[in-house]
């Protein structure tokens, strides 16, 4: 079994993610508020990381998932998804009130990088 580092995220970047995070926090508030959409707040927020369940397994090393979730965990920890969401929402696509889960899910993304999380590498790894 192979182990993988990870060198420190840049301070800078993981500054200006938990700002983003932040002002995302606000138009959380102020969308769930407007619009009356509470349930995307807990769907959003929690479901892309569905794919580190999906990862899992005893035979891994800590921190590592396992490769057949790599592709999942890489595709909702972008933020051309959830951009392309509130897109559809504001264009009427979907109702508006995804709005706030496209802002949650943006959010989630925020918050993995302020925190030093990233996308993961075809090991299963953190990618450096």
């Amino acid at each position: 079994m192979t182990t993988s580092t990870i060198e420190p995220r840049s301070p800078t970047g993981r500054v200006i993610y938990a700002a983003l995070a932040m002002l995302l926090l606000a138009a959380i508030a102020i969308e769930a508020i407007t619009h009356s959409n509470y349930w995307q707040i807990a769907v959003f927020g929690i479901g892309p990381d569905l794919a580190l369940l999906y990862g899992g397994g005893g035979d891994l090393a800590h921190g590592q998932i396992n490769s057949r979730a790599v592709v999942a965990y890489n595709l909702v920890h972008r933020f051309w998804g959830p951009l392309a969401l509130g897109a559809a929402a504001v264009a009427g696509i979907v109702p508006i009130g995804f709005l706030v889960g496209a802002l949650t899910w943006t959010f989630h993304v925020a918050l993995d990088r302020a925190l030093g999380y990233g996308l993961r590498a075809p090991d299963g790894f953190q990618r450096p």
